[in-house]
């Protein structure tokens, strides 16, 4: 006995796009739901990640701007968040080569689906997920004693800057996680992870390194957002006397729109050609 498969041809294929992008992200949610431990870490470590940084170099690092006792961490929590939405990029594609090397991937290019939900639907969830982290990690810095000094507008406006720079990275991670053969080699990204953010102003103003270093860490993305978000939330270590540094807020909207022209299309095209 035969069974037909029908599709209702009432929709469109934009209709049909947005809804096997909403069952892909609701696929990678659900997993996130039934692995406890997973999504335990996965938030878990920005909260270990500040309490480690704040209270370890709290007493001895010092800022541009600002000498006294605290300082430092309304200089660091603005970078702890941009360090966080840079970091997800790994969790992107480790699940993205988890899926291709268990066989995922390949179901999913068997179904009738829009080639493109595959990355679309992962870099929802991502997003999802990058909020929910973006909010214990808020909760925790109003904790220890940050605070943003800006209005309401600002304030939002800074929190949009890294959900920008996180929706960018996704698409980095998708791609990386269709090229990357194994989960084994993609544990290797790591090594590309921490260079992006210690050569960052995450953790030090880049008028404080060395001079041959300070244009390489003004120049780096995770820099720009780091450096617009505290000036939009008024904390100390906003300037600096590059271009780049008084762009700041420029070049945090910049960077993450030309990685997202980049790779956007380039894993959606990885996509389809694992099909051939």
């Amino acid at each position: 006995m035969s069974v037909a498969l029908t599709v209702d041809a009432s929709h469109g294929r934009l209709f049909w796009a947005f809804a096997d992008c909403w069952n892909v992200t609701r696929r990678y949610l659900t997993h996130f739901r039934r692995q406890p431990v997973t999504i335990a870490w996965q938030l878990g470590f920005p909260i270990i990640s500040v309490l480690l940084y704040g209270f370890v170099f709290g007493e001895a690092m010092k800022v541009p701007g600002g000498g006294d006792d605290g300082d430092y961490k309304q200089f660091l929590m603005p970078g702890m968040f941009v360090m966080t939405m840079a970091f997800g990029f790994m969790n992107t594609a480790m699940g993205v080569v988890t899926d291709a090397s268990k066989g995922v991937i390949d179901r999913f290019r068997s179904m009738p689906m829009a080639p493109s939900a595959v990355a679309s639907g992962r870099g929802l969830a991502d997003l999802i997920v990058a909020c929910a982290e973006l909010t214990i990690l808020a909760l925790t810095a109003l904790a220890i004693g940050w605070r943003s000094s800006a209005g309401p507008l600002d304030t939002v406006l800074a929190f949009g800057l890294l959900l920008l720079l996180r929706f960018s990275l996704i698409w980095v991670g998708v791609f990386l996680g269709l090229v990357i053969p194994s989960p084994e080699a993609a544990g290797g990204l790591y090594a590309v992870a921490f260079p992006l953010t210690m050569i960052s102003s995450v953790f030090v103003a880049p008028s404080l390194m060395p001079g041959w270093l300070a244009p390489i860490a003004a120049w780096n993305p995770v820099s720009s957002t780091g450096t617009a978000t505290r000036e939009l939330f008024g904390n100390p270590g906003a300037g600096g006397t590059s271009w780049v540094e008084q762009n700041a807020v420029l070049m945090a909207v910049a960077w993450p729109l030309a990685l997202s022209l980049v790779f956007l299309p380039l894993a959606v095209r990885k996509f389809k050609q694992l099909s051939r």
